[in-house]
């Protein structure tokens, strides 16, 4: 298992859903898990630390397990399935850990309310993880030695011929 961060939560330009953005701070590696608007939000306003006036969904959930004596534990993405993923919500009883299957936007909304770990199964991470691009840092050198244009701005000023302005 690999725990993970929330890096970002994306909206999709085509579509009303949301893209979660998942981190492994040691590798840099993301996981991106399509969820709908409302379990966005549901993050959202957790990260936030957004005051609303009544429990939503996910305070709901959270309050029953603590009110029946239980304590969420630590969610797992657990599974990649069909372009579909899974999780698995850990609730500890009495010292004992159940499994309890669920959406993973709706683990990751009760996660941050609970403030415990998010893991993904390595399996999971190295199927469908990707690697962010590192951009190579501006003014460094380029191919065979040559420097590197530090902006557009430096590009455009080299591209003028100062010849060509009139001076009427």
């Amino acid at each position: 298992m690999i725990e993970v961060v929330i890096d970002s939560i994306r909206i999709s330009l085509v579509s009303q859903h949301r893209i979660v953005m998942l981190k492994d701070p040691e590798t840099e590696s993301q996981l991106a898990i399509w969820i709908g608007p409302c379990e966005a939000d549901a993050i959202t306003i957790e990260l936030q630390n957004t005051e609303v006036a009544r429990p939503l969904t996910h305070d709901l959930l959270k309050n029953a397990i603590e009110q029946l004596g239980a304590r969420i534990s630590h969610i797992l993405i657990s599974e990649l399935r069909d372009q579909v993923f899974y999780a698995r919500l850990y609730v500890d009883v009495a010292g004992k850990n159940r499994e309890i299957d669920c959406r993973p936007s709706d683990a990751i909304a009760l996660a941050v309310r609970a403030k415990v770990p998010i893991f993904v199964e390595a399996a999971v991470m190295e199927e469908a993880g990707i690697v962010a691009e590192t951009p190579e840092p501006e003014g460094g050198e380029g191919e065979a030695g040559e420097p590197k244009p530090l902006d557009a701005f430096a590009d455009f000023v080299d591209t003028l011929d100062f010849d060509d302005f009139d001076e009427s």
